[in-house]
């Protein structure tokens, strides 16, 4: 039988199949379940800057009564995310006492300040790792990329400088130059790299005239993405890389680990499927793939087809650009 285990924040994981940021942490016997099928850890649900800002001002509004209302009509509805922040923590210590496995947090924000003091209560509530979800959308034109960038980079070191526990940073795929941009998120204290969050895009209702908001689960085609950029990034930054979005099935898991991944993050093929069997099937055709193919460990695979590994290592670049294209057949 294939050694499945891996490691990932310093962490021993007995498979590469970890569960992403979603719904799925958020009830307990759920999360057991996940254990149970295979899931060697799981990154809980995040907690938003925004819900941090909503509960601290309120509190302040119900102590002084001074106007914060009118403060409080700025952020975005508190039932747009669900529980508050000590909610939160609460869970966090829930799933630890539950599982075996480890509990990665989550916290979903951009800017610095005193909301980042939950990075400690998330640790002191029992986390093993955190995850810095810096989801950002530059709409401001007077913001350049540095501007963003430097921001950036200064959030991830105030965090770790909050905490004690191993830190992940997930990221945008569009980074003018994301190798550069990632080897300064290390520098700045990331022990590891989530590739990608995704961007949920709005959609124009023509019947209502309104903004719809949806989200739409990944397919393994939205693999292809964050496996490039893992394959060129493994070897040339000094972190632990994670490959999320995208996937699905065996095969996905695979060539995440190839390409350099430590881990690959799973949510929407369960939520889709609605079957916790799908990750039993999921590491059971892994480890028979690794059988006919005569890998003893999923370490032995890892980084095999990256960009330094392969025999063609222009494949990840602008090299095969115009071959790629060029081998497009028109239709008769």
């Amino acid at each position: 039988m294939p050694d499945l285990s891996t490691t990932y924040l310093g962490l021993n994981l007995k498979s590469p199949l970890v569960a992403s940021a979603s719904p799925l942490s958020k009830k307990v016997e759920r999360a057991r379940q996940l254990e149970e099928a295979g899931i060697s850890a799981i990154v809980m649900y995040s907690l938003f800057e925004e819900q941090i800002i909503r509960e601290s001002l309120e509190l302040d509004h119900r102590r002084a009564r001074d106007g914060s209302a009118e403060a409080l009509s700025y952020l975005p509805d508190g039932g747009l995310y669900g529980v508050g922040p000590e909610g939160y923590l609460k869970q966090v210590t829930g799933l630890k006492k539950a599982l075996n496995i480890p509990v990665i947090g989550s916290l979903n924000g951009v800017s610095k300040g005193g909301w980042t003091k939950y990075a400690r209560k998330i640790e002191e509530a029992g986390a093993d790792a955190l995850e810095l979800n810096m989801y950002y959308l530059a709409a401001d034109p007077d913001l350049s990329s540095s501007d963003i960038e430097d921001s950036q980079v200064g959030l991830v070191a105030e965090v770790k400088s909050a905490i004690n526990i191993p830190l992940a940073v997930k990221i945008s795929p569009f980074v003018t130059a994301l190798p550069n941009f990632a080897g300064r998120l290390v520098e700045a204290g990331a022990d590891g790299l989530v590739l990608f969050n995704r961007f949920y895009q709005p959609d124009i209702d023509l019947e209502e005239l309104e903004v719809v908001h949806s989200l739409d689960l990944s397919t393994s085609a939205d693999l292809r993405l964050p496996l490039r950029w893992i394959s060129i990034l493994h070897g040339k930054i000094d972190a632990d890389l994670a490959l999320t979005s995208g996937i699905h099935s065996s095969n996905d898991v695979l060539k995440a680990m190839m390409a350099g991944a430590r881990v690959a993050m799973i949510a929407s093929e369960i939520l889709r499927d609605g079957s916790i069997r799908r990750i039993q099937e999921i590491l059971s055709h892994t480890a028979t793939w690794m059988e006919e193919h005569e890998y003893q460990s999923i370490k032995q695979m890892q980084g095999s087809m990256s960009q330094k590994s392969v025999k063609d290592p222009a494949a990840f670049e602008r090299a095969n650009y115009m071959k790629v294209l060029n081998s497009f057949r028109e239709l008769p």
